[in-house]
């Protein structure tokens, strides 16, 4: 069976969860040298979830962007540049 397409949320994939797969603890587990080979994967300790904050640098980035591109076309003449 599958789900309505009103069901379906459309970002769901990109957010970031709060709960990870027991794999998932034992790769950050490891990077931080708390977890050794032979060590039982039952019982881990729990493992903060880090969050990115994206939303105020891309706006910033596509403006500097648009405004390079601008630049670069020569679509205005700068100040003073105009014909006489």
């Amino acid at each position: 069976m599958t789900i309505d397409k009103s069901l379906k949320r459309k970002g769901r994939l990109a957010r970031t969860r709060n709960v990870l797969k027991r794999a998932e603890r034992v790769v950050v587990l490891k990077e931080e040298d708390r977890f050794t080979e032979g060590q039982s994967p039952i019982g881990l300790p729990k493992v903060r979830v880090v969050r990115s904050a994206v939303g105020k640098k891309k706006k910033k980035e596509k403006k500097e962007e648009e405004g390079a591109a601008a630049a670069g076309k020569g679509a205005a003449p700068a100040k003073g540049g105009g014909k006489k």
